[in-house]
């Protein structure tokens, strides 16, 4: 009989073994973070397995309404950062991984919830596919902003050299609209030489709630990055 797995793109295998290898890092007892994404949803999955035939025993916070919804299916059982404000681990995605571990998020529009749980963790497990790794971040920069801000924070982006555009619904008329209510815009940069200085000048923008930057988490961060010949970890050197 045919194996469906033998019948996955490349770039789906390498996510799969990424997230299957952070699975594999829970251990007993955990409170988890559960990031937003592909690459997160093959953790969920391998840990659904772990729970159901190994019998693990962690909670896990999701980063949005989709991981909510889709660990409820994998009966991943579920609390919230007002129960544990203190996070054992997080496991997430990101869009683009440079040399020193700084990151860009926000693809899936969680970036806020993301950044909060990442910094409640006390380590943040990065699965990614190797396509992910770069050698400086130059990808679209997402920011959550709040309607009422959204044309002072474009033209706040435009003045520091950042070309903005506001996401607009797949499916939907209209701007995509986060979890938390808010706009997202997705600014270019080219390349970003300095990320930990653009995600500071970008956050204190009035009207940002959140910045896709992730740059302060670097010294807790491991990568896992999926590849052909299997999966290898980054840390901070």
């Amino acid at each position: 009989m045919d194996n469906p797995l033998q019948r996955e793109e490349p770039v789906d295998r390498m996510k799969r073994e990424a997230g299957c290898h952070a699975a594999d890092i829970v251990e007993d007892g955990m409170v988890i973070g559960l990031g937003t994404g592909s690459t997160t949803l093959y953790a969920m999955e391998h840990l659904s397995v772990l729970i159901e035939e190994n019998g693990l025993c962690i909670q896990a916070v999701p980063t949005s309404f989709q991981t909510e919804m889709r660990a409820r299916q994998l009966q991943i059982p579920l609390t919230t950062l007002d129960a544990y404000p203190e996070l054992d681990l997080a496991i997430d995605g990101a869009d683009q991984v440079d040399p020193d571990l700084c990151l860009i998020k926000g693809r899936g529009a969680a970036l806020t919830r993301e950044k909060c749980v990442a910094a409640a963790a006390e380590e943040l497990i990065i699965v990614v596919d190797a396509s992910k790794c770069v050698r400086s971040l130059s990808g679209p920069v997402p920011l959550e902003v709040i309607p009422f801000a959204l044309h002072p924070v474009i033209l706040g982006v435009r003045a520091i050299g950042g070309v903005p555009e506001l996401r607009n619904g797949i499916r939907k008329d209209g701007p995509v609209i986060t979890d938390n209510g808010n706009f997202i815009l997705d600014c270019l940069f080219g390349e970003i030489t300095e990320p930990g200085r653009l995600e500071g000048i970008l956050s204190l923008m009035p009207g940002v709630l959140s910045c896709g930057l992730f740059c302060g988490f670097v010294e807790k961060t491991r990568v896992v990055v999926g590849g052909e010949d299997g999966c290898r970890e980054l840390k901070r050197q």
